[in-house]
């Protein structure tokens, strides 16, 4: 008789599952999805699709209930920010996927500081779930190149057409005894949580950083950003300008060239100059950055004095409150 197929969950919270979930379903039989449940989420409608099941409780405590009722062969994690407890892993088999070369990177956010730190190479490891942050024997590895233009979208479609292809086959041969190799524990490195305000641009940086920071946090992440008039300013597509004029008397963040007719303005950085082609307001649509940059007395940033001139405004605004009431309050009152 034919042998029952291997029975997978899939615990895949981040914008990694949906391939994930389409190589396991080729291969294996996955029974059920941990995910937050949302009907216009692709990966959910995907899952409606194959039949998956969904958890939405997404909790240590709900994965674990669900592995007691389901008593699958293997659980492969795929974008999940928390680290899983050792009586949850020795309940059956575990397996991760890490977007980084590991033992190097791991973590979390580790394609974004790898953008950030402008290295060369990033990749995909599967690799056995161990108890501790990203250890345990690595099953597959393969790197990616990051070239000196790719963002952390093009990262991510390539990283994800990779997991697409080897993952399903990957637990497969874990299951049939394939235990990897072990990592060099001497050799590993770790990322920090990446927070929304870590994207904040410091327009005295070097050109390459500042723009490694903005290739670093396109879609799925929330974009670099500036503050321009005292509002966030998110930066969605820039390019360092090769060989720019050389200006001994710098501001960084101030915008020294306006093209209205292809869209884009250049800023002063620490050493260079950079040219922003797309922004975005917080309550607009993207848009050129010329028709939010219109001036080259524009300068970005956050600084001290147009902070201490809002303090003063709405001081000021708070004594002409103080005084209105007190004029309402009754005589004796005040």
């Amino acid at each position: 008789m034919p042998s029952e197929p291997v029975r997978v969950v899939l615990v895949g919270c981040g914008p990694t599952a949906l391939t994930a979930l389409d190589s396991l379903a080729e291969r294996l039989r996955v029974v059920g999805l941990v995910r937050d449940h949302d009907p216009d989420d692709p990966v959910c409608r995907r899952a409606a699709e194959l039949g998956v099941p969904v958890s939405a409780d997404v909790t240590l405590r709900g994965i674990e209930r669900l592995i007691d009722r389901l008593g699958p062969d293997c659980v492969v994690v795929s974008s999940y920010n928390r680290v899983l407890r050792a009586r949850l892993v020795g309940k059956t088999r575990f397996v991760n996927v890490h977007y980084a070369l590991l033992p190097r990177y791991r973590g979390r956010a580790n394609v974004n500081w790898a953008v950030i730190n402008g290295e060369r190479e990033t990749g995909i490891s599967i690799h056995v779930l161990a108890p501790g942050l990203d250890a345990g024997n690595v099953l597959f590895q393969q790197a990616v190149p990051i070239g000196p233009a790719d963002t952390v979208t093009d990262l991510y479609e390539r990283l994800n057409a990779l997991q697409r292809e080897h993952l399903g086959a990957v637990v497969l041969r874990h299951l049939a005894g394939d235990d990897g190799r072990p990592q060099d524990e001497a050799a590993a490195s770790y990322g920090c949580t990446r927070l929304p305000r870590d994207g904040e641009i410091d327009w005295s940086w070097p050109t390459r950083r500042v723009f490694d920071m903005v290739r670093a946090l396109t879609p799925p992440y929330p974009g670099a950003f500036t503050y321009f008039a005292g509002e966030v300013l998110r930066v969605w597509r820039a390019e360092p300008v090769a060989d720019p004029p050389r200006y001994d008397g710098r501001v960084p963040g101030r915008v020294v060239r306006v093209s209205k007719a292809d869209g884009w303005v250049e800023v002063l950085t620490g050493d260079g100059v950079l040219r922003v082609h797309e922004v975005q307001a917080a309550a607009g649509p993207r848009r050129p950055a010329a028709e939010v940059l219109d001036s080259v007395k524009h300068t970005l940033g956050l600084h001290p004095t147009e902070l201490l001139d809002r303090i003063r405004v709405l001081e000021s605004a708070l004594a002409d409150l103080r005084r209105q009431n007190g004029q309402l309050l009754p005589a004796g009152e005040e």
